[in-house]
Protein backbone atom coordinates (compact mmCIF):
# COMPACT_ATOMS: atom_id res chain seq x y z
CA UNK A 1 0.00 0.00 0.00
CA UNK A 2 0.90 3.61 -0.82
CA UNK A 3 0.70 5.79 2.31
CA UNK A 4 0.64 9.37 1.15
CA UNK A 5 1.74 11.58 4.00
CA UNK A 6 1.82 15.57 4.76
CA UNK A 7 4.07 15.91 7.44
CA UNK A 8 3.53 19.55 9.36
CA UNK A 9 6.52 19.98 11.45
CA UNK A 10 5.38 23.19 13.04
CA UNK A 11 7.25 24.93 15.72
CA UNK A 12 9.39 24.40 19.06
CA UNK A 13 10.02 20.75 19.33
CA UNK A 14 7.78 19.56 16.82
CA UNK A 15 10.11 18.97 14.09
CA UNK A 16 13.05 17.08 16.55
CA UNK A 17 9.64 14.70 17.75
CA UNK A 18 7.79 14.28 14.13
CA UNK A 19 11.02 13.18 12.70
CA UNK A 20 11.34 10.78 14.93
CA UNK A 21 8.02 9.52 14.32
CA UNK A 22 8.26 9.41 10.78
CA UNK A 23 11.48 7.02 10.97
CA UNK A 24 9.12 4.65 12.64
CA UNK A 25 6.61 5.15 10.39
CA UNK A 26 8.79 4.34 7.72
CA UNK A 27 10.45 0.98 9.60
CA UNK A 28 6.76 0.04 9.77
CA UNK A 29 6.17 -0.01 6.16
CA UNK A 30 9.37 -1.55 5.13
CA UNK A 31 8.83 -3.92 7.49
CA UNK A 32 5.33 -4.54 5.93
CA UNK A 33 5.73 -4.02 2.32
CA UNK A 34 4.51 -0.89 1.98
CA UNK A 35 5.62 2.32 0.94
CA UNK A 36 5.84 6.58 2.38
CA UNK A 37 5.46 9.06 -0.07
CA UNK A 38 6.26 11.98 2.35
CA UNK A 39 5.82 16.19 1.33
CA UNK A 40 6.49 18.37 4.03
CA UNK A 41 4.98 21.53 4.20
CA UNK A 42 4.99 24.99 7.44
CA UNK A 43 2.04 25.65 9.87
CA UNK A 44 2.23 27.81 12.55
CA UNK A 45 5.10 29.96 13.77
CA UNK A 46 7.23 28.23 10.79
CA UNK A 47 4.04 29.20 8.57
CA UNK A 48 3.91 32.80 10.11
CA UNK A 49 7.68 33.27 9.16
CA UNK A 50 8.01 32.33 5.84
CA UNK A 51 4.60 33.23 4.86
CA UNK A 52 3.20 35.49 7.22
CA UNK A 53 0.25 33.06 7.25
CA UNK A 54 -0.19 30.53 10.16
CA UNK A 55 -2.01 28.45 7.50
CA UNK A 56 -1.00 29.13 4.13
CA UNK A 57 -3.16 27.66 1.03
CA UNK A 58 -0.65 25.45 -0.34
CA UNK A 59 -0.40 23.40 3.32
CA UNK A 60 -4.27 23.34 2.92
CA UNK A 61 -4.32 22.04 -0.38
CA UNK A 62 -1.99 19.48 0.08
CA UNK A 63 -3.30 18.60 3.73
CA UNK A 64 -6.32 17.69 1.61
CA UNK A 65 -5.00 16.00 -1.39
CA UNK A 66 -2.93 13.18 1.31
CA UNK A 67 -4.32 10.24 3.13
CA UNK A 68 -3.02 11.32 6.52
CA UNK A 69 -1.32 14.64 8.05
CA UNK A 70 0.85 13.78 10.80
CA UNK A 71 1.85 17.33 12.99
CA UNK A 72 4.11 18.11 15.37
CA UNK A 73 2.97 20.76 17.49
CA UNK A 74 1.96 24.27 16.72
CA UNK A 75 2.90 27.78 18.89
CA UNK A 76 5.84 29.86 19.19
CA UNK A 77 5.84 32.88 21.97
CA UNK A 78 7.28 35.48 19.66
CA UNK A 79 4.05 35.86 18.10
CA UNK A 80 1.87 36.15 21.41
CA UNK A 81 1.27 39.54 20.67
CA UNK A 82 -0.10 38.97 17.13
CA UNK A 83 -3.81 39.78 16.43
CA UNK A 84 -5.61 36.91 17.28
CA UNK A 85 -6.06 35.97 13.23
CA UNK A 86 -2.05 35.44 12.81
CA UNK A 87 -1.17 33.76 15.85
CA UNK A 88 0.31 30.01 15.39
CA UNK A 89 -2.58 28.45 17.27
CA UNK A 90 -4.98 30.09 14.39
CA UNK A 91 -3.43 28.00 11.89
CA UNK A 92 -4.50 24.53 13.72
CA UNK A 93 -7.97 25.75 14.48
CA UNK A 94 -8.44 26.96 11.10
CA UNK A 95 -6.84 23.77 10.09
CA UNK A 96 -9.41 21.24 12.00
CA UNK A 97 -11.83 23.13 10.35
CA UNK A 98 -10.71 22.87 6.79
CA UNK A 99 -9.97 18.63 7.12
CA UNK A 100 -13.63 18.77 8.69
CA UNK A 101 -12.34 16.54 11.73
CA UNK A 102 -14.53 17.13 14.34
CA UNK A 103 -14.12 14.20 16.56
CA UNK A 104 -10.76 14.20 18.85
CA UNK A 105 -9.84 10.68 20.01
CA UNK A 106 -6.86 11.02 23.01
CA UNK A 107 -5.67 7.70 24.76
CA UNK A 108 -4.75 7.54 27.86
CA UNK A 109 -3.16 4.20 28.43
CA UNK A 110 -0.79 3.14 31.53
CA UNK A 111 2.36 0.99 30.69
CA UNK A 112 3.64 -1.10 33.63
CA UNK A 113 6.89 0.11 32.95
CA UNK A 114 5.95 3.78 34.01
CA UNK A 115 4.33 3.08 37.05
CA UNK A 116 6.75 5.15 39.37
CA UNK A 117 5.96 8.17 36.48
CA UNK A 118 2.50 8.80 37.46
CA UNK A 119 1.69 10.92 40.96
CA UNK A 120 -0.81 8.22 41.98
CA UNK A 121 -0.24 4.93 43.84
CA UNK A 122 0.17 2.12 41.78
CA UNK A 123 -2.20 -0.07 42.79
CA UNK A 124 -4.52 3.14 41.66
CA UNK A 125 -3.27 3.69 38.18
CA UNK A 126 -2.53 0.41 37.60
CA UNK A 127 -4.92 -0.86 34.48
CA UNK A 128 -5.74 2.92 33.10
CA UNK A 129 -6.72 2.31 29.68
CA UNK A 130 -9.29 5.53 28.56
CA UNK A 131 -9.82 6.87 25.42
CA UNK A 132 -11.37 10.38 25.88
CA UNK A 133 -13.62 11.24 22.60
CA UNK A 134 -13.64 15.18 22.49
CA UNK A 135 -16.06 17.39 20.04
CA UNK A 136 -13.25 19.53 18.08
CA UNK A 137 -15.24 22.10 15.83
CA UNK A 138 -17.68 23.39 18.38
CA UNK A 139 -17.77 24.86 21.69
CA UNK A 140 -16.61 28.32 22.62
CA UNK A 141 -13.59 27.45 20.49
CA UNK A 142 -15.30 28.13 17.20
CA UNK A 143 -18.43 29.87 18.57
CA UNK A 144 -19.71 33.81 17.25
CA UNK A 145 -19.91 36.08 18.26
CA UNK A 146 -15.84 36.53 19.85
CA UNK A 147 -14.21 39.98 20.92
CA UNK A 148 -12.01 41.79 22.69
CA UNK A 149 -14.19 45.54 22.96
CA UNK A 150 -11.32 48.16 21.41
CA UNK A 151 -12.25 50.42 24.18
CA UNK A 152 -13.28 50.20 27.64
CA UNK A 153 -16.25 50.55 29.18
CA UNK A 154 -17.33 50.95 33.12
CA UNK A 155 -15.04 48.44 34.96
CA UNK A 156 -12.34 47.88 31.75
CA UNK A 157 -12.80 45.96 28.27
CA UNK A 158 -15.02 43.38 27.79
CA UNK A 159 -14.26 40.01 26.11
CA UNK A 160 -16.87 37.77 25.17
CA UNK A 161 -17.11 33.57 23.68
CA UNK A 162 -19.59 32.22 22.97
CA UNK A 163 -20.12 28.54 23.47
CA UNK A 164 -22.59 26.71 20.90
CA UNK A 165 -23.46 23.43 19.82
CA UNK A 166 -26.39 21.88 17.60
CA UNK A 167 -27.95 18.99 18.04
CA UNK A 168 -26.43 17.95 15.02
CA UNK A 169 -22.92 17.96 16.37
CA UNK A 170 -23.59 16.53 19.45
CA UNK A 171 -24.99 13.73 17.46
CA UNK A 172 -22.73 12.85 15.18
CA UNK A 173 -19.79 12.94 18.11
CA UNK A 174 -22.06 10.65 19.93
CA UNK A 175 -22.28 8.43 17.62
CA UNK A 176 -18.20 8.21 17.40
CA UNK A 177 -18.27 7.41 21.01
CA UNK A 178 -20.42 4.99 21.17
CA UNK A 179 -19.23 2.97 18.27
CA UNK A 180 -15.40 3.21 19.85
CA UNK A 181 -17.12 1.71 23.33
CA UNK A 182 -18.84 -1.39 21.14
CA UNK A 183 -15.09 -2.75 20.28
CA UNK A 184 -13.76 -1.58 24.03
CA UNK A 185 -15.54 -2.27 27.55
CA UNK A 186 -18.57 -1.23 26.44
CA UNK A 187 -19.09 1.95 28.94
CA UNK A 188 -19.61 5.74 27.72
CA UNK A 189 -19.36 8.44 30.62
CA UNK A 190 -20.34 11.77 29.28
CA UNK A 191 -18.94 14.87 30.97
CA UNK A 192 -20.64 18.00 30.72
CA UNK A 193 -21.51 21.01 33.32
CA UNK A 194 -26.04 20.35 32.70
CA UNK A 195 -26.38 21.98 36.21
CA UNK A 196 -25.39 25.52 34.74
CA UNK A 197 -24.78 25.56 31.06
CA UNK A 198 -27.73 25.23 28.36
CA UNK A 199 -25.17 23.76 25.90
CA UNK A 200 -24.80 21.08 28.53
CA UNK A 201 -28.36 20.33 28.96
CA UNK A 202 -28.58 19.88 25.37
CA UNK A 203 -25.91 17.76 24.89
CA UNK A 204 -26.88 15.40 27.71
CA UNK A 205 -30.48 15.27 26.03
CA UNK A 206 -29.23 14.67 22.84
CA UNK A 207 -26.60 11.46 24.43
CA UNK A 208 -28.84 10.41 26.36
CA UNK A 209 -31.15 9.75 23.30
CA UNK A 210 -28.38 8.37 21.03
CA UNK A 211 -27.28 6.04 23.90
CA UNK A 212 -30.59 4.55 23.76
CA UNK A 213 -29.50 3.38 20.14
CA UNK A 214 -27.09 1.85 21.80
CA UNK A 215 -28.78 -0.74 24.79
CA UNK A 216 -25.48 -2.98 25.06
CA UNK A 217 -23.36 0.27 25.71
CA UNK A 218 -23.71 1.35 29.82
CA UNK A 219 -23.89 5.35 29.52
CA UNK A 220 -23.55 7.52 32.49
CA UNK A 221 -23.18 11.21 33.33
CA UNK A 222 -20.87 13.38 34.75
CA UNK A 223 -20.46 17.21 35.77
CA UNK A 224 -16.87 17.92 34.57
CA UNK A 225 -15.46 18.97 37.52
CA UNK A 226 -16.59 16.05 39.58
CA UNK A 227 -15.39 13.64 36.40
CA UNK A 228 -12.00 15.42 37.15
CA UNK A 229 -12.21 14.58 41.00
CA UNK A 230 -12.92 11.18 40.19
CA UNK A 231 -10.24 11.33 37.16
CA UNK A 232 -7.45 10.84 39.64
CA UNK A 233 -9.39 8.86 42.52
CA UNK A 234 -10.39 5.99 40.04
CA UNK A 235 -8.86 6.03 36.99
CA UNK A 236 -8.80 2.49 35.75
CA UNK A 237 -13.07 2.60 36.47
CA UNK A 238 -13.74 4.64 33.05
CA UNK A 239 -13.72 3.40 29.53
CA UNK A 240 -15.01 6.53 26.68
CA UNK A 241 -15.34 9.58 27.96
CA UNK A 242 -17.31 11.66 25.23
CA UNK A 243 -16.99 15.76 25.83
CA UNK A 244 -17.13 18.62 24.55
CA UNK A 245 -14.29 20.68 23.19
CA UNK A 246 -12.83 22.55 25.87
CA UNK A 247 -13.69 20.58 28.45
CA UNK A 248 -12.09 17.69 26.33
CA UNK A 249 -8.43 19.82 26.01
CA UNK A 250 -8.55 20.19 29.40
CA UNK A 251 -9.31 16.16 30.93
CA UNK A 252 -7.07 14.61 28.45
CA UNK A 253 -3.91 16.61 30.17
CA UNK A 254 -5.12 15.50 33.60
CA UNK A 255 -5.40 12.25 31.95
CA UNK A 256 -1.26 12.90 30.24
CA UNK A 257 -0.55 13.48 34.46
CA UNK A 258 -2.43 10.68 35.58
CA UNK A 259 -0.61 7.92 33.04
CA UNK A 260 2.79 9.44 33.91
CA UNK A 261 3.68 12.09 31.10
CA UNK A 262 1.60 14.18 28.73
CA UNK A 263 4.53 13.37 26.17
CA UNK A 264 2.90 10.01 25.98
CA UNK A 265 -0.19 11.28 24.84
CA UNK A 266 -1.03 10.61 21.18
CA UNK A 267 -4.21 12.00 19.37
CA UNK A 268 -6.13 11.46 16.23
CA UNK A 269 -8.67 14.14 14.53
CA UNK A 270 -10.84 12.70 12.37
CA UNK A 271 -14.73 12.73 10.76
CA UNK A 272 -13.48 14.74 7.49
CA UNK A 273 -12.23 13.32 4.22
CA UNK A 274 -8.48 13.08 5.63
CA UNK A 275 -7.15 12.59 9.53
CA UNK A 276 -5.03 14.57 11.46
CA UNK A 277 -2.73 12.97 14.03
CA UNK A 278 -0.59 14.64 16.22
CA UNK A 279 0.41 14.34 20.09
CA UNK A 280 -0.95 15.66 23.05
CA UNK A 281 1.24 18.01 24.39
CA UNK A 282 2.55 21.96 22.96
CA UNK A 283 5.44 22.88 21.19
CA UNK A 284 7.38 23.57 24.24
CA UNK A 285 9.82 26.27 22.83
CA UNK A 286 11.82 26.03 26.54
CA UNK A 287 13.39 22.98 25.63
CA UNK A 288 13.45 22.90 21.73
CA UNK A 289 16.65 22.02 20.35
CA UNK A 290 18.07 20.77 23.14
CA UNK A 291 17.08 17.01 22.29
CA UNK A 292 15.44 16.21 25.47
CA UNK A 293 11.83 15.99 23.76
CA UNK A 294 10.04 12.70 24.52
CA UNK A 295 9.10 11.52 20.97
CA UNK A 296 6.52 8.64 22.02
CA UNK A 297 3.32 10.99 21.42
CA UNK A 298 4.41 11.97 18.19
CA UNK A 299 5.27 7.98 17.62
CA UNK A 300 1.84 6.89 19.13
CA UNK A 301 0.23 9.27 17.13
CA UNK A 302 1.70 7.42 14.21
CA UNK A 303 0.30 4.38 15.04
CA UNK A 304 -3.07 6.19 15.15
CA UNK A 305 -2.49 6.89 11.86
CA UNK A 306 -1.94 3.65 10.61
CA UNK A 307 -4.92 2.31 12.27
CA UNK A 308 -7.38 4.99 11.61
CA UNK A 309 -6.63 6.28 8.08
CA UNK A 310 -5.68 3.01 6.38
CA UNK A 311 -6.75 0.50 8.40
CA UNK A 312 -3.67 -1.16 9.06
CA UNK A 313 -4.15 -2.72 12.45
CA UNK A 314 -1.08 -4.88 12.50
CA UNK A 315 0.90 -1.98 11.89
CA UNK A 316 -0.29 -0.06 14.22
CA UNK A 317 -0.35 -2.92 17.27
CA UNK A 318 3.49 -3.28 16.24
CA UNK A 319 4.15 0.18 16.69
CA UNK A 320 2.31 0.30 20.18
CA UNK A 321 4.48 -3.15 21.05
CA UNK A 322 7.79 -1.43 20.28
CA UNK A 323 6.89 1.80 22.73
CA UNK A 324 5.86 -0.95 24.98
CA UNK A 325 9.09 -3.35 24.43
CA UNK A 326 10.96 -0.01 24.91
CA UNK A 327 10.02 1.25 28.00
CA UNK A 328 9.95 -1.81 29.47
CA UNK A 329 13.61 -2.12 28.61
CA UNK A 330 14.32 0.75 30.45
CA UNK A 331 14.35 3.61 28.19
CA UNK A 332 13.49 7.14 29.42
CA UNK A 333 13.50 10.35 28.11
CA UNK A 334 14.08 13.47 30.73
CA UNK A 335 10.24 13.61 31.48
CA UNK A 336 10.13 10.10 32.50
CA UNK A 337 13.75 9.68 34.32
CA UNK A 338 13.17 10.49 37.42
CA UNK A 339 15.75 9.94 39.60
CA UNK A 340 15.82 5.80 38.98
CA UNK A 341 16.77 6.19 35.01
CA UNK A 342 19.48 7.90 32.96
CA UNK A 343 17.47 10.28 30.74
CA UNK A 344 18.52 9.34 26.84
CA UNK A 345 17.96 11.85 23.57
CA UNK A 346 14.71 12.39 21.61
CA UNK A 347 16.82 10.60 18.74
CA UNK A 348 18.15 7.62 20.56
CA UNK A 349 14.19 6.80 21.89
CA UNK A 350 13.52 7.00 18.37
CA UNK A 351 16.26 4.44 17.28
CA UNK A 352 15.38 2.55 20.14
CA UNK A 353 11.44 2.13 18.65
CA UNK A 354 12.69 1.67 15.35
CA UNK A 355 14.94 -1.03 15.92
CA UNK A 356 11.86 -2.81 18.37
CA UNK A 357 9.69 -2.09 15.12
CA UNK A 358 12.09 -4.17 12.95
CA UNK A 359 12.10 -6.91 15.81
CA UNK A 360 8.33 -6.78 16.73
CA UNK A 361 7.41 -6.80 12.32
CA UNK A 362 9.88 -9.79 11.93
CA UNK A 363 8.08 -11.57 14.68
CA UNK A 364 4.43 -11.01 13.07
CA UNK A 365 5.15 -11.78 9.68
CA UNK A 366 7.06 -15.25 11.04
CA UNK A 367 4.05 -16.13 12.60
CA UNK A 368 1.46 -14.96 9.77
CA UNK A 369 3.84 -17.30 7.30
CA UNK A 370 3.54 -20.24 9.61
CA UNK A 371 -0.29 -19.48 10.45
CA UNK A 372 -0.74 -19.81 6.23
Amino acid sequence: MLLNLTILAGDGIGPEVTEQAVLVLQAAADAFGHQIQLQRKPIGGAALTAANDPLPADTVQACLASGAVLLGAVGNPAFDQNPGHLRPEAGLLRLRRELGAYANLRPAVFFPALEDCSPLRPEVVRGTDIMIVRELLGGAYFGQPRSISATSEPGGRVAVNTMRYSEAEIERIARVAFELAMKRRHKVLSVDKANVLECSRLWREVVTRIGKEYPGVKLGHQYVDSAAMLLVQRPTEFDVVLTENMFGDILSDQAGGVVGSLGLLASASIGGPVGLYEPVHGSAPDIAGKGIANPLGAILSGAMLLRHSFHLEAEAACVESAVSTVLSQGARTADLAGKTHSAISTEEMGRRVVEAVRASAGTVTTRTEKTA
